[in-house]
């Protein structure tokens, strides 16, 4: 992800330590972690100069609304998460495959991120905002942005944000 979205975004990426979530964040009634809670910690621990954040977790996600979320941000602020869980061939009783779990955490990555930026859902299919709901949808959106949510984010990075 460090690369694609230094390539993609042509933005500096830095990793930070690995976090852990706080055991508050865990729903044990939903064996799932509430993704907001965590948003929270990781604003608590984002670095004075980063402009945005990216955290990865490989544990189940939600939101109380939700049976569950393949990620969650705060739309125009700082903080976005992606859950892998999800996102693997394997939640799905399928042999892993290292290229669709890639294309798949890109594709959620560069979603969570764009919210971040302010972008909403597109209604465009092959635009990386598009909504997904299940995986299959995660399958079908494009893994870019589509050019009105392209130059809505690029508007955003030069205003600063």
């Amino acid at each position: 992800m460090r690369q694609d979205i230094n390539r993609f975004l042509n933005l500096p990426v830095e990793v930070m330590e690995v976090m852990t979530a706080s055991p508050d964040c865990f729903e044990e009634k939903r064996k799932q972690y509430n993704s907001t809670k965590i948003l929270g910690e990781l604003l608590r621990e984002i670095p004075p100069d980063a402009l945005k954040v990216l955290g990865l977790i490989d544990s189940d996600i939600s939101i109380p609304i939700l049976t569950f979320v393949f990620g969650e941000a705060q739309l125009g602020g700082q903080a976005a998460i992606v859950s892998l869980t999800r996102l693997r061939q394997e939640f799905y009783g399928m042999e892993p495959n290292r290229q669709i779990f890639l294309d798949r955490l890109r594709k959620e990555s560069f979603h969570e991120l764009g919210h971040t930026f302010g972008l909403y859902h597109c209604t465009e299919d092959a635009c990386v905002m598009k909504l997904s709901s299940t995986i299959f949808d995660v399958d079908r959106k494009g893994s870019t942005f589509c050019r009105d949510c392209y130059l809505a984010m690029f508007s955003k990075m030069q205003e600063g944000g």
